[in-house]
């Protein structure tokens, strides 16, 4: 039994086309897209694994899966494992504070020990 994709319109086949040449993209979804558009050039499964140098089982997944979801079935699913410890919300509210860099300066003194002379100059300067 041969693994056909469902029938694309001229829209989806336009889409898919721009997913298989996007630098933007993660590389895996546009690995699955891929597979997705040598599917509609009328490539089998097993052509398909040989050419991209992906498993059989790898391409049948994935064109299922398409055949099932639609686009959104080309998104990973969520993984097992340890929940985040932050929400998406708390990281980007905290990046501009660890972007910034370090508040103290660091510079190596004359005997070759590091020595934090930044919180020392403040200090002089404000006395």
């Amino acid at each position: 039994m041969t693994l056909r994709v469902r029938a694309l319109s001229d829209e989806e086949a336009h889409r898919l086309a721009r997913m298989t040449r996007s630098q933007k993209l993660g590389a895996g979804l546009v690995r699955r897209a891929q597979i997705i558009q040598h599917a509609v050039d009328g490539l089998s499964a097993p052509g398909i694994a040989a050419k991209m140098g992906l498993c059989g089982a790898t391409v049948r997944f994935w064109l299922k899966r398409f055949n099932e979801r639609g686009w959104p079935g080309l998104a990973e699913d969520m993984r097992s494992g340890r929940p985040p410890t932050y929400t998406a919300e708390e990281r980007s509210a905290t990046a501009p504070r660890r972007c910034r860099g370090p508040l103290i300066w660091a510079c190596r003194s004359h005997r070759g020990r590091w020595t934090a002379w930044w919180p020392i100059w403040a200090r002089r300067a404000s006395a």
